[in-house]
């Protein structure tokens, strides 16, 4: 694995006086799973145990005045979240920080947005589509909804494959949840606006919400725009966003590191000695978890064919899941 460095020829466009100081960046955007899932208190430690419950309990019609009245329980099981860490080094020359500070650049100020969105970039591919995931994890949403039954294949009719009774939106309601959020890429926009109805009018709404966004059936929805969606392994992804739950056990938090070595990770040769080549580095790291514990509800007890996520993949990108059995097996934790 090659290690990198931002080295001068990498900066050089920020330290000649000509030119303006100004740095014009796009937009930086974050993770969009986290910005839209339901944040728990922070973590005092790399696991947390959260209580679902797994069965629901059953009332009995008393026979007469003097019937026996029947019992009944309530079942919980649990589920963890575990926190791992995602981090980074980018090491820089002493003398390209204090050329580019001499010319007012603040390296340091313009690379931490952009950590930051690598990092959101890490999470939503790790949690979407299981891309890069820790071990530890659950499986990533796209998984879980097809191995459920929940992924409907395009078939070129955009309507039926979203609205339609057996589209994206109907598995999730089948499921016993009502779905209330959108997640696709920008690329999707374009197909969106083109669905029309019988009469030529557009069917899809781009009006925006009155705090901003696009809706969807009366659903907020989300374009990931961090470079995190994988158009080849979904379109878009409907669910009840509620239900997946995250924590953080250490927010992003940032350190210069001046006396160090770095080493390249595989062949554990030393790349850089910071201290005997006038080095310094920045090393960005922070830690969380979630999960999506999927409890029992009224309309879907039985797991297999119960999550709150359904996914409407490309044609050629896997089966379309129409479980939507009705047995009586229980369970927690999402497939």
């Amino acid at each position: 694995m090659a290690v990198n460095a931002i080295l001068r020829e990498n900066a050089e466009v920020l330290i000649p006086p000509e030119i303006s100081p100004e740095i014009i960046q796009g937009s930086i955007e974050r993770s969009t799973v986290l910005s839209q899932f339901r944040r728990l208190p922070d973590m005092s430690s790399n696991v947390r145990e959260l209580l679902v419950l797994d069965a629901l309990p059953f009332v009995y019609w008393v026979n007469g005045d003097t019937g026996i009245k029947q019992t009944t329980s309530i079942n919980w099981d649990g589920v963890k979240i575990i926190a791992e860490e995602l981090a980074v080094i980018v090491p820089i020359p002493e003398n390209v920080l204090d050329d580019a500070a001499a010319n007012g650049y603040d390296i340091w100020g313009q690379i931490r947005p952009l950590l930051q969105q690598a990092a959101g970039q890490a999470i939503d591919l790790a949690i979407i589509f299981g891309i890069n995931k820790p071990a530890s994890w659950r499986p990533d949403i796209v998984t879980s909804a097809t191995a459920a039954g929940q992924a409907v294949t395009s078939t070129g009719d955009t309507w039926a494959d979203i609205m339609g009774e057996n589209g994206v939106i109907a598995k999730v309601e089948q499921s016993g949840f009502m779905p209330n959020g959108v997640l696709s890429s920008v690329m999707m926009r374009g197909l969106l606006r083109n669905m029309r109805g019988d009469d030529g009018h557009p069917i899809f709404a781009t009006s925006l919400q009155a705090g901003g966004g696009y809706m969807l059936d009366g659903m907020s929805m989300y374009f990931v725009m961090n470079g995190a969606w994988e158009d080849s392994l979904a379109k878009l992804i409907v669910g009840d966003m509620s239900q997946a739950v995250y924590a953080i056990r250490q927010d992003i938090t940032y350190k210069i590191l001046t006396e160090s070595v770095i080493q390249d990770p595989s062949t554990k040769e030393i790349v850089y000695n910071l201290a005997q080549q006038d080095m310094v580095a920045l090393r960005m790291k922070m830690r969380l978890g979630w999960q999506l514990p999927n409890p029992i509800n009224a309309l879907q007890p039985n797991i297999a064919y119960r999550f709150p996520f359904a996914v409407l993949k490309p044609a050629g990108g896997g089966g379309n899941g129409n479980g939507n059995g009705n047995g009586n097996g229980n369970g927690n934790g999402g497939t």
